[in-house]
């Protein structure tokens, strides 16, 4: 019988051992640092700190910042993923000026962020993220006045960012929308369940105004007022804009800006009750358009149109194509189109 030789971890080699790491969090890695020297040396490998989740830590303060910085986050961090103290009893501060300068100095590879709860009403401005940011994502967190506005010291952190991301921001005003036409490179922009937007706002976004958003390319609105999304139709179009999402119970006024989108490429319509008739009515005028997307989406038809069709029996439907005769007109209606159903549901009006 062959002998059967038992050996420990070491045995393994490194790229193996690094491998098992990577699927602990960040507090599991940092206990397993304090095993022997031979463990701390692989946990700080940078190959393990490229994407760092703070989200779920609930105890983190800005000490334990401080040490993850200092001992572990370096050159290797791209994605860093941080809940604040704003809904906690402790409060205090989270994110101070000089935690942000060495962040900056110590990960100088690190190109998207995102925050939840955090409040940055302590904070100068912008100026104090990094400036390799190419992404920045804002969740339930609180913003000063000029936050985002233009400076000297705040330009070449402005000029990087390409995607913004504002979810649920309350204190998110029509100053601080103004704000973002001096970014040069902001080419996404998302705002979700913004209520200090004003439709007037969201007019003075549309090129060729003073404060217009220029360099936009994609758009996406959800969670919004209906006369936010009354407020795209009300302008002459939107030069350069490609891509639109809209999503919330009032996507239908929204749909009334399409025919004054020429350049519009990609359109994702998502969470929100529709009509077959009032899709393929907005839908016309997009001779352009090359993706369109459909997810949870609520379709309403009419039971007698449904009877003309031939469909009662629902045969023809099915999960991944629940609208067939909406499918099949959209087809001929923009050949060139892609289209696409992702969890959508149809329901038959009786009345």
């Amino acid at each position: 019988m062959a002998t059967v030789t038992c050996g420990t971890l070491e045995y393994f080699p490194e790229n193996i051992l690094i491998d098992i790491l990577s699927y602990l969090n960040v507090r599991e890695l940092v206990r397993m640092s304090r095993v022997c020297r031979h463990w701390r040396q692989l946990v700080k490998d940078q190959r393990l700190w490229r994407a760092v989740d703070l989200s779920t830590w609930k105890r983190v303060t800005s000490r334990v910042l401080w040490t993850l910085l200092r001992q572990y986050l370096g050159r290797g961090l791209r994605y860093l993923r941080l809940r604040g103290l704003l809904l906690s009893a402790r409060g205090g501060a989270f994110l101070t000026e000089s935690w942000l300068q060495a962040l900056t100095s110590r990960c100088p590879r690190l190109r998207r962020i995102c925050l939840l709860h955090v409040d940055l009403r302590g904070l100068r401005g912008c100026s104090l993220l990094p400036p390799s940011l190419q992404v920045l994502e804002l969740h339930f967190c609180e913003v000063p006045p000029g936050f985002f506005a233009s400076d000297t010291a705040s330009s070449e952190t402005q000029g990087s960012i390409e995607t913004l991301v504002l979810s649920n921001v309350p204190s998110f005003s029509d100053q601080h929308l103004q704000s973002l036409g001096s970014w040069p490179h902001l080419s996404r922009l998302v705002l979700r369940d913004l209520i200090r937007v004003t439709v007037a706002g969201l007019k003075g976004c549309v090129p060729p105004g003073a404060q217009a958003l220029t360099h936009l390319r994609h758009l996406e609105l959800e969670t919004c007022t209906r006369a936010q999304m009354v407020a795209l139709a009300l302008g002459e179009g939107w030069p350069g804009l490609q891509g639109l999402s809209l999503g919330g119970k009032e996507v239908s006024p929204g749909l009334l800006c399409l025919s004054r989108l020429p350049d519009l490429r990609s359109l994702c319509l998502r969470s929100c009750r529709l009509t077959q008739v009032m899709v393929l009515r907005s839908c016309r005028c997009l001779t352009q358009l090359r993706m369109l997307q459909f997810s949870e989406v609520e379709f309403i038809e009419e039971e007698a149109r449904q009877e003309a069709d031939g469909e009662t029996d629902g045969q023809e439907r099915s999960e991944h194509d629940p609208a067939p005769n909406l499918r099949r007109a959209l087809c001929a209606l923009l050949p060139t189109c892609a289209v696409c159903f992702t969890n959508c549901t149809l329901t038959v009006n009786k009345d």
